[in-house]
């Protein structure tokens, strides 16, 4: 399975962005996708996730509700993150990831098997 972000850019405080990850090599509908990021010198953070491939239930992170959006298309394989009213503590390598598993709380870097390269988000104040 592989997968592909794209997106990322530098944007202001409180602007928007729309990252995309393309999944191939699998079966993109059986897949429980979300986003994670990763901050310099941080660890990895979920933002925002799906909590199993079939339904449009999600969990977000405390720090981004309200502000982004995940959404999936699974006639073009593709998860997106809507980003909206940005801050400067956003700044981070953003990752889409995959899993076959459902998740039955709260989302972590370790429930999820397969990752993409990452896309870079740098908001300015």
């Amino acid at each position: 399975v592989q997968l592909q972000a794209s997106g990322g850019g530098l944007v202001q405080a409180g602007g928007s962005l729309r990252l995309s990850c393309a999944v191939s090599g699998g079966t993109f509908s059986s897949y429980t996708m979300g986003w994670f990021r990763q901050a310099p010198g941080k660890e990895r953070e979920f933002v925002a996730t799906f909590k199993w491939s079939g339904g449009d239930s999600t969990y977000y992170a405390d720090s981004v509700k309200g502000r982004f959006t995940i959404s999936r298309d699974n006639a073009k394989n593709t998860v997106y993150l809507q980003l909206n009213s940005l801050k400067p503590e956003d700044t981070a390598v953003y990752y889409c990831s995959a899993t076959t598993w459902a998740l039955a709380g709260p989302p972590t870097v370790r429930q999820f098997d397969y990752w993409g390269q990452g896309t870079l988000v740098t908001v300015s104040s």
